[in-house]
Protein backbone atom coordinates (compact mmCIF):
# COMPACT_ATOMS: atom_id res chain seq x y z
CA UNK A 1 0.00 0.00 0.00
CA UNK A 2 1.57 3.39 -1.14
CA UNK A 3 0.16 6.87 0.14
CA UNK A 4 -0.07 10.01 -2.12
CA UNK A 5 2.97 11.74 -2.90
CA UNK A 6 3.39 15.34 -2.24
CA UNK A 7 2.02 16.33 -5.17
CA UNK A 8 -0.86 13.50 -5.51
CA UNK A 9 -1.87 14.83 -1.66
CA UNK A 10 -2.74 18.29 -3.27
CA UNK A 11 -4.95 16.82 -5.79
CA UNK A 12 -6.25 14.41 -3.46
CA UNK A 13 -7.47 17.21 -1.25
CA UNK A 14 -9.13 18.79 -4.18
CA UNK A 15 -11.01 15.36 -5.03
CA UNK A 16 -12.03 14.38 -1.34
CA UNK A 17 -13.64 17.98 -1.23
CA UNK A 18 -15.33 17.47 -4.40
CA UNK A 19 -16.38 13.62 -3.29
CA UNK A 20 -18.12 16.05 0.26
CA UNK A 21 -19.85 18.30 -1.93
CA UNK A 22 -21.43 15.56 -4.15
CA UNK A 23 -21.97 13.25 -0.97
CA UNK A 24 -23.61 16.83 1.28
CA UNK A 25 -25.83 17.89 -1.80
CA UNK A 26 -27.22 14.32 -2.52
CA UNK A 27 -25.62 14.38 -6.12
CA UNK A 28 -24.09 10.90 -6.04
CA UNK A 29 -27.07 8.78 -5.59
CA UNK A 30 -28.14 10.23 -8.98
CA UNK A 31 -24.76 10.51 -10.68
CA UNK A 32 -24.33 6.78 -9.77
CA UNK A 33 -27.25 5.53 -11.72
CA UNK A 34 -26.21 8.38 -14.28
CA UNK A 35 -22.90 6.37 -14.72
CA UNK A 36 -23.94 2.64 -14.27
CA UNK A 37 -26.53 3.36 -17.57
CA UNK A 38 -23.50 4.30 -19.72
CA UNK A 39 -20.33 2.70 -18.05
CA UNK A 40 -20.69 -1.15 -16.55
CA UNK A 41 -17.27 -1.25 -15.36
CA UNK A 42 -15.88 -3.60 -12.35
CA UNK A 43 -15.01 -2.18 -9.19
CA UNK A 44 -12.41 -4.25 -7.15
CA UNK A 45 -11.90 -2.88 -3.72
CA UNK A 46 -8.62 -3.62 -1.76
CA UNK A 47 -7.81 -3.80 1.74
CA UNK A 48 -5.20 -4.94 4.00
CA UNK A 49 -5.82 -4.81 7.75
CA UNK A 50 -9.10 -3.60 9.54
CA UNK A 51 -8.11 -2.19 13.09
CA UNK A 52 -8.84 0.91 15.26
CA UNK A 53 -6.19 3.17 13.74
CA UNK A 54 -3.56 3.11 16.59
CA UNK A 55 -1.28 6.40 17.39
CA UNK A 56 1.82 6.18 15.17
CA UNK A 57 4.04 6.99 18.18
CA UNK A 58 2.74 4.22 20.09
CA UNK A 59 2.39 1.53 17.26
CA UNK A 60 5.29 -0.85 16.35
CA UNK A 61 4.28 -1.87 12.76
CA UNK A 62 3.20 -0.34 9.55
CA UNK A 63 0.82 1.79 9.78
CA UNK A 64 0.05 2.10 5.66
CA UNK A 65 -1.32 -1.72 5.91
CA UNK A 66 -4.34 -0.53 8.06
CA UNK A 67 -7.00 0.52 5.46
CA UNK A 68 -10.03 1.54 7.65
CA UNK A 69 -11.56 1.33 11.24
CA UNK A 70 -14.23 -1.05 12.30
CA UNK A 71 -16.48 1.59 12.19
CA UNK A 72 -15.98 2.77 9.02
CA UNK A 73 -15.63 -0.97 7.43
CA UNK A 74 -18.93 -1.71 8.84
CA UNK A 75 -20.08 1.85 7.24
CA UNK A 76 -18.32 0.84 3.70
CA UNK A 77 -20.33 -2.51 3.56
CA UNK A 78 -23.79 -1.29 4.34
CA UNK A 79 -23.02 1.35 1.87
CA UNK A 80 -21.44 -1.33 -0.68
CA UNK A 81 -24.83 -3.49 0.27
CA UNK A 82 -27.62 -1.06 -0.20
CA UNK A 83 -26.36 0.97 -3.52
CA UNK A 84 -24.20 -1.61 -5.11
CA UNK A 85 -24.08 -5.21 -6.55
CA UNK A 86 -21.55 -6.75 -4.53
CA UNK A 87 -20.24 -10.23 -6.61
CA UNK A 88 -18.27 -12.83 -5.44
CA UNK A 89 -14.59 -13.08 -7.34
CA UNK A 90 -15.85 -16.19 -8.90
CA UNK A 91 -18.96 -15.16 -10.04
CA UNK A 92 -16.76 -12.91 -11.84
CA UNK A 93 -14.90 -15.49 -12.89
CA UNK A 94 -18.05 -17.14 -14.37
CA UNK A 95 -19.70 -14.81 -16.03
CA UNK A 96 -16.39 -13.89 -18.04
CA UNK A 97 -15.72 -17.74 -19.09
CA UNK A 98 -19.64 -17.54 -20.39
CA UNK A 99 -19.26 -14.64 -22.40
CA UNK A 100 -21.52 -12.85 -19.91
CA UNK A 101 -21.90 -8.96 -18.95
CA UNK A 102 -21.58 -8.22 -15.70
CA UNK A 103 -24.60 -6.36 -13.84
CA UNK A 104 -24.03 -2.75 -13.53
CA UNK A 105 -22.62 -1.33 -10.12
CA UNK A 106 -20.90 -4.66 -9.58
CA UNK A 107 -18.71 -4.53 -6.80
CA UNK A 108 -15.93 -7.31 -5.15
CA UNK A 109 -14.08 -7.01 -1.99
CA UNK A 110 -10.93 -7.93 -1.39
CA UNK A 111 -8.28 -8.95 1.24
CA UNK A 112 -4.23 -8.90 0.42
CA UNK A 113 -1.65 -10.50 2.78
CA UNK A 114 -4.12 -12.12 5.80
CA UNK A 115 -3.76 -10.58 9.05
CA UNK A 116 -5.84 -11.85 11.62
CA UNK A 117 -7.59 -9.23 11.70
CA UNK A 118 -9.44 -10.13 9.05
CA UNK A 119 -10.80 -13.09 11.16
CA UNK A 120 -11.71 -11.43 14.44
CA UNK A 121 -12.63 -7.90 13.09
CA UNK A 122 -13.62 -7.99 8.84
CA UNK A 123 -14.86 -11.78 8.87
CA UNK A 124 -17.88 -11.14 11.55
CA UNK A 125 -18.61 -7.81 9.64
CA UNK A 126 -18.94 -9.56 6.30
CA UNK A 127 -20.99 -12.55 7.99
CA UNK A 128 -23.61 -10.40 9.69
CA UNK A 129 -24.38 -8.37 6.32
CA UNK A 130 -24.54 -10.86 4.26
CA UNK A 131 -21.83 -9.78 1.80
CA UNK A 132 -18.62 -12.29 0.06
CA UNK A 133 -15.55 -11.15 -0.23
CA UNK A 134 -11.98 -12.86 -1.20
CA UNK A 135 -9.29 -12.67 1.19
CA UNK A 136 -5.97 -13.23 -0.68
CA UNK A 137 -3.54 -15.08 2.02
CA UNK A 138 0.49 -15.85 1.78
CA UNK A 139 0.58 -19.36 2.01
CA UNK A 140 4.23 -19.99 4.08
CA UNK A 141 3.25 -17.04 6.33
CA UNK A 142 0.01 -19.32 7.51
CA UNK A 143 1.81 -22.15 7.92
CA UNK A 144 4.21 -20.62 10.15
CA UNK A 145 2.47 -17.82 11.84
CA UNK A 146 5.45 -15.79 11.31
CA UNK A 147 5.36 -12.00 10.87
CA UNK A 148 4.82 -10.56 7.16
CA UNK A 149 8.69 -9.61 6.65
CA UNK A 150 7.86 -6.17 5.08
CA UNK A 151 5.86 -5.93 8.33
CA UNK A 152 8.67 -6.99 10.40
CA UNK A 153 11.19 -4.59 8.39
CA UNK A 154 9.32 -1.72 9.43
CA UNK A 155 8.94 -2.87 12.98
CA UNK A 156 12.39 -3.48 12.99
CA UNK A 157 13.21 0.04 11.68
CA UNK A 158 11.07 1.82 14.43
CA UNK A 159 12.54 0.28 17.29
CA UNK A 160 16.19 -1.20 16.75
CA UNK A 161 18.83 0.67 18.78
CA UNK A 162 21.66 1.06 16.00
CA UNK A 163 22.93 3.95 15.40
CA UNK A 164 23.13 3.93 11.62
CA UNK A 165 21.36 2.16 8.92
CA UNK A 166 23.35 0.44 6.85
CA UNK A 167 21.97 -1.34 3.86
CA UNK A 168 24.96 -2.26 0.72
CA UNK A 169 21.90 -3.77 -1.27
CA UNK A 170 20.13 -0.54 -1.74
CA UNK A 171 23.49 2.02 -1.19
CA UNK A 172 21.82 2.91 1.64
CA UNK A 173 23.58 4.18 4.67
CA UNK A 174 23.00 6.78 6.85
CA UNK A 175 22.40 7.45 10.32
CA UNK A 176 19.31 6.34 12.25
CA UNK A 177 16.59 9.14 12.79
CA UNK A 178 15.86 10.09 16.56
CA UNK A 179 11.87 10.53 16.19
CA UNK A 180 9.57 7.73 15.36
CA UNK A 181 7.97 10.19 12.59
CA UNK A 182 11.44 10.15 10.95
CA UNK A 183 11.96 6.53 10.90
CA UNK A 184 8.67 5.70 9.55
CA UNK A 185 9.78 8.17 6.74
CA UNK A 186 12.86 6.35 6.33
CA UNK A 187 11.00 2.65 6.21
CA UNK A 188 8.55 3.99 3.73
CA UNK A 189 11.86 4.97 1.69
CA UNK A 190 13.85 1.74 2.44
CA UNK A 191 10.49 -0.22 1.15
CA UNK A 192 10.24 1.64 -2.01
CA UNK A 193 13.91 0.71 -2.75
CA UNK A 194 13.78 -2.45 -2.19
CA UNK A 195 11.27 -2.84 -5.12
CA UNK A 196 13.96 -2.60 -7.95
CA UNK A 197 16.06 -5.42 -6.20
CA UNK A 198 15.33 -9.16 -6.73
CA UNK A 199 12.99 -11.13 -4.51
CA UNK A 200 15.72 -13.16 -2.70
CA UNK A 201 18.45 -10.41 -1.96
CA UNK A 202 15.32 -8.56 -0.71
CA UNK A 203 14.73 -11.92 1.95
CA UNK A 204 18.18 -11.93 2.45
CA UNK A 205 18.78 -8.38 3.77
CA UNK A 206 16.13 -8.80 5.96
CA UNK A 207 17.09 -11.88 7.25
CA UNK A 208 20.41 -9.95 7.89
CA UNK A 209 18.77 -7.15 9.67
CA UNK A 210 17.12 -10.10 11.87
CA UNK A 211 20.58 -11.06 13.29
CA UNK A 212 22.51 -8.14 13.08
CA UNK A 213 19.68 -6.27 15.02
CA UNK A 214 18.99 -9.39 17.11
CA UNK A 215 15.11 -9.08 16.14
CA UNK A 216 14.45 -12.32 14.52
CA UNK A 217 11.09 -13.29 13.75
CA UNK A 218 10.93 -16.55 13.97
CA UNK A 219 11.04 -16.18 17.40
CA UNK A 220 8.44 -13.24 17.69
CA UNK A 221 4.58 -13.46 17.53
CA UNK A 222 3.52 -10.26 18.16
CA UNK A 223 -0.70 -9.94 18.40
CA UNK A 224 -0.13 -6.59 16.46
CA UNK A 225 1.59 -8.78 13.20
CA UNK A 226 -0.34 -12.33 13.08
CA UNK A 227 -1.43 -13.89 10.28
CA UNK A 228 -4.69 -15.90 10.31
CA UNK A 229 -4.29 -19.91 10.87
CA UNK A 230 -5.76 -22.49 8.35
CA UNK A 231 -8.34 -23.53 11.27
CA UNK A 232 -10.02 -19.55 10.92
CA UNK A 233 -9.59 -19.78 6.91
CA UNK A 234 -11.91 -22.79 6.81
CA UNK A 235 -14.95 -21.09 9.46
CA UNK A 236 -14.66 -18.56 6.82
CA UNK A 237 -14.37 -20.69 3.64
CA UNK A 238 -17.43 -22.95 5.29
CA UNK A 239 -19.51 -19.33 5.62
CA UNK A 240 -19.73 -18.64 2.09
CA UNK A 241 -16.21 -16.55 1.84
CA UNK A 242 -13.00 -16.92 -0.50
CA UNK A 243 -9.62 -17.50 0.02
CA UNK A 244 -7.03 -17.31 -2.64
CA UNK A 245 -3.46 -16.94 -3.05
CA UNK A 246 -0.86 -14.31 -2.09
CA UNK A 247 1.68 -16.55 -2.91
CA UNK A 248 4.16 -18.45 -0.53
CA UNK A 249 6.39 -15.67 1.24
CA UNK A 250 4.69 -12.63 0.02
CA UNK A 251 7.84 -12.37 -2.49
CA UNK A 252 6.94 -9.70 -5.72
CA UNK A 253 7.01 -12.72 -8.35
CA UNK A 254 8.72 -10.93 -11.36
CA UNK A 255 11.64 -10.58 -9.43
CA UNK A 256 12.30 -14.47 -9.06
CA UNK A 257 13.84 -16.56 -11.41
CA UNK A 258 11.78 -18.86 -13.22
CA UNK A 259 12.23 -21.53 -10.86
CA UNK A 260 11.01 -19.89 -7.28
CA UNK A 261 8.64 -18.16 -9.70
CA UNK A 262 6.93 -21.89 -10.12
CA UNK A 263 7.61 -22.63 -6.90
CA UNK A 264 5.61 -19.57 -5.33
CA UNK A 265 2.56 -19.73 -7.22
CA UNK A 266 2.17 -23.98 -7.63
CA UNK A 267 3.40 -23.98 -3.92
CA UNK A 268 0.87 -21.83 -2.75
CA UNK A 269 -1.99 -23.28 -5.15
CA UNK A 270 -1.41 -27.01 -3.64
CA UNK A 271 -1.09 -25.21 -0.15
CA UNK A 272 -5.27 -23.80 -1.13
CA UNK A 273 -6.07 -27.33 -2.13
CA UNK A 274 -4.55 -29.09 0.73
CA UNK A 275 -5.79 -27.34 3.59
CA UNK A 276 -9.14 -25.88 2.44
CA UNK A 277 -10.01 -28.23 -0.56
CA UNK A 278 -11.34 -27.98 -4.32
CA UNK A 279 -11.82 -24.51 -5.02
CA UNK A 280 -12.13 -21.81 -8.24
CA UNK A 281 -8.13 -20.19 -7.87
CA UNK A 282 -7.59 -17.03 -7.69
CA UNK A 283 -4.77 -14.96 -7.62
CA UNK A 284 -3.51 -11.38 -6.22
CA UNK A 285 0.19 -11.14 -7.16
CA UNK A 286 2.14 -9.28 -4.01
CA UNK A 287 2.81 -5.76 -3.91
CA UNK A 288 0.97 -5.98 -6.97
CA UNK A 289 2.35 -3.01 -8.77
CA UNK A 290 3.58 -2.91 -12.37
CA UNK A 291 7.10 -3.94 -11.18
CA UNK A 292 5.43 -6.61 -9.30
CA UNK A 293 4.09 -9.09 -11.90
CA UNK A 294 4.89 -8.97 -15.92
CA UNK A 295 3.85 -11.84 -18.90
CA UNK A 296 6.09 -14.59 -17.53
CA UNK A 297 3.88 -14.63 -13.98
CA UNK A 298 0.71 -14.46 -15.57
CA UNK A 299 2.09 -17.10 -18.00
CA UNK A 300 2.58 -19.43 -14.64
CA UNK A 301 -0.17 -18.46 -13.10
CA UNK A 302 -2.65 -19.41 -15.69
CA UNK A 303 -1.02 -22.56 -16.52
CA UNK A 304 -1.14 -23.26 -12.74
CA UNK A 305 -4.62 -23.03 -13.01
CA UNK A 306 -5.85 -19.72 -11.63
CA UNK A 307 -8.88 -18.41 -12.98
CA UNK A 308 -8.20 -14.38 -12.30
CA UNK A 309 -5.50 -12.41 -10.86
CA UNK A 310 -5.67 -8.79 -9.18
CA UNK A 311 -2.89 -6.65 -9.31
CA UNK A 312 -2.36 -3.60 -7.04
CA UNK A 313 -3.01 -1.07 -10.46
CA UNK A 314 -5.57 1.84 -9.62
CA UNK A 315 -8.79 1.84 -11.42
CA UNK A 316 -11.89 -0.36 -12.55
CA UNK A 317 -12.13 -2.56 -15.18
CA UNK A 318 -14.40 -1.65 -18.17
CA UNK A 319 -13.78 -5.27 -19.89
CA UNK A 320 -12.98 -7.38 -17.39
CA UNK A 321 -12.29 -10.59 -19.87
CA UNK A 322 -9.52 -8.46 -21.56
CA UNK A 323 -7.00 -8.19 -18.46
CA UNK A 324 -8.49 -10.98 -16.18
CA UNK A 325 -4.99 -11.78 -14.94
CA UNK A 326 -4.16 -8.16 -14.15
CA UNK A 327 -7.49 -6.64 -12.87
CA UNK A 328 -7.35 -3.60 -11.33
CA UNK A 329 -8.35 -2.44 -7.66
CA UNK A 330 -9.26 0.24 -5.93
CA UNK A 331 -7.15 0.75 -2.61
CA UNK A 332 -8.96 1.98 0.16
CA UNK A 333 -7.15 4.11 2.95
CA UNK A 334 -7.23 4.69 6.28
CA UNK A 335 -7.86 8.41 6.09
CA UNK A 336 -11.11 8.08 3.58
CA UNK A 337 -13.93 9.53 5.38
CA UNK A 338 -17.61 8.14 4.71
CA UNK A 339 -18.02 11.17 2.24
CA UNK A 340 -15.22 10.39 0.22
CA UNK A 341 -15.79 6.27 0.31
CA UNK A 342 -18.61 6.92 -1.16
CA UNK A 343 -18.00 9.37 -3.54
CA UNK A 344 -15.14 7.22 -4.68
CA UNK A 345 -17.15 4.28 -5.31
CA UNK A 346 -19.70 6.33 -6.96
CA UNK A 347 -17.17 7.82 -9.24
CA UNK A 348 -14.09 6.24 -9.42
CA UNK A 349 -12.38 8.01 -12.58
CA UNK A 350 -13.20 11.60 -10.98
CA UNK A 351 -12.18 10.65 -7.24
CA UNK A 352 -9.53 8.06 -7.04
CA UNK A 353 -6.40 9.04 -7.29
CA UNK A 354 -4.75 7.03 -10.48
CA UNK A 355 -1.76 4.95 -10.62
CA UNK A 356 0.76 7.22 -12.84
CA UNK A 357 0.88 6.19 -16.56
CA UNK A 358 4.25 4.61 -16.27
CA UNK A 359 3.42 2.34 -13.45
CA UNK A 360 0.05 0.92 -14.96
CA UNK A 361 0.38 -2.57 -16.78
CA UNK A 362 -1.43 -3.82 -19.65
CA UNK A 363 -1.16 -7.12 -21.15
CA UNK A 364 -3.78 -7.53 -23.86
CA UNK A 365 -2.25 -11.61 -23.89
CA UNK A 366 -4.14 -12.85 -21.13
CA UNK A 367 -7.42 -14.61 -22.56
CA UNK A 368 -8.10 -18.08 -20.66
Amino acid sequence: MVSPTSHEAKSTGIRERLGELCYNTGLLNPLQKMRAWWQKDLRILAYHRVMPVPDPERYPFDMELISTSPEEFREQMLLVKERYRPMRLTDVAAAINAGQALPPDAVVITFDDGYDDNYRIVYPILKELGVPATFFISTGHIDSGRPYAYDWLVHMILLTNANRLELPELNMDEPMPPTRAERRALAIRVLGNMKEISALTQAAMIRRLETAWNMPSDHAYPADCRPMNWDQLREMRAAGLEIGSHGVNHWMLSKLPREELEREVYDSRNALLRELGPMALLMSYPVGSNRAFDREVIEVTRDAGFDLACSYISGTNLQPASNRYSLYRIAVERYYGKAWFAALLALPGLIGYPTPAHLAYTDTSCSH
